[in-house]
């Protein structure tokens, strides 16, 4: 029997590639629906009824979205994050929550050196006035022998640490969850010391309810005069409000977010500000990135779909509890 997909993740849809083929030829009609912004769960709710599987952007999948599906049986994130996933919802009804970690960690731990060389010698600003016909020169500063404080040690933070000790960096961590290694390019500290010595910190965490709001006013003050922040993980670890003080008043030298509470952050005032440089959450956006992530998101589907055990299930289902073999 065919089973029918439902896909919005944007990328998935819109790249040509191996994943399309794969799902067809194992028995998957798929509805490719990506849509302008990642939807609501009333916009989403309206959708899933008579769907086996889903392939989810940064849709809202609440409650709500799976009382209304009346067939579904996995829900294959298209990416690493399941906080938009009410997991104990799907847990409920039988349905597999998958994901696919570590397929864009390098494509994310470049953008965020890179995004810390923008704000080390002010590259958007000098193009910008370079195209205008100013020619004066900014006097930026080196990363080299800097102290960069990763907070959350995971596959994409490890990453990072990697490339900045290869700079020759200082990097110290923050991550209750890891046990270091001999072959770690990070001392593990604690939170306090992370924002206490770090010239630049870089966010590598999931959005938890210990972590919404991890950088706000009381810690934004507990950084080094003049330090930066670099958020490529998930917009709601920042109140905007307080960063956005901290750059005024200049506590803070600069800040860089591929990341935002609301997406598109339309009115922000982060975005009016010359040492604020946003990115449009497209830090695991490459070519390479989407080819893997768009493939393992397939076999998610697939894997569960057939009753087999997949290795990136997040919730506590049986293998073959919900196939429709």
């Amino acid at each position: 029997m065919a089973f029918r997909v439902l896909a919005t993740a944007r990328s998935f849809c819109k790249s040509d590639g191996p994943h399309h083929a794969y799902l067809r030829d194992n028995d998957c009609e798929v509805d490719l629906r990506p849509p302008d912004h990642p939807m609501s769960a009333a916009e989403l709710a309206e959708l899933v009824p008579g769907y086996d599987g889903l392939i989810l952007g940064l849709d809202e999948c609440n409650a709500d979205v799976i009382a209304r599906a009346d067939r579904l049986r996995v829900i294959s994130r298209y990416g690493t994050g399941v906080d938009r996933v009410d997991l104990e919802a799907a847990t409920a009804r039988g349905i597999v929550v998958t994901n696919t970690p570590g397929v864009n960690r390098i494509a994310v731990a470049e953008l965020a050196i890179g995004l810390m060389f923008c704000l080390a010698r002010q590259i958007p600003q000098v193009v910008s006035n370079a195209r205008a016909g100013d020619w004066t020169r900014a006097r930026g500063w080196e990363l080299y022998e800097k102290t960069l404080g990763i907070i959350g040690l995971g596959a994409i933070g490890r990453e990072v640490a990697a490339r900045a000790a290869a700079l020759g960096m200082h990097v110290i961590a923050h991550d209750p969850y890891s046990t270091g290694g001999p072959d770690r390019a990070a001392d593990l500290v604690d939170l306090e010391t992370v924002f206490g010595e770090a010239h630049i910190i870089s966010l590598h965490c999931a959005a938890t309810p210990e972590t919404i709001n991890l950088i706000n006013a009381e810690r934004l003050a507990m950084m080094r005069d003049g330090a930066y922040l670099v958020n490529t993980a998930r917009g709601e670890l920042v109140d905007e409000a307080a960063l956005y003080e901290a750059l005024v008043s200049g506590k803070l030298a600069g800040a860089a977010s591929d990341v935002f509470q609301n997406e598109p952050p339309e009115g922000s005032p982060l975005l009016a500000l010359d040492n604020f440089l946003p990115t449009l959450h497209m830090a695991g956006t490459t070519q390479e990135s989407v080819q893997r992530m768009a493939m393992l998101a397939a076999q998610n589907v697939v894997d569960v779909l057939r009753g087999e055990l997949s290795g990136y299930a997040v919730n506590p289902v049986p293998p073959g509890a919900n196939s429709l073999k």
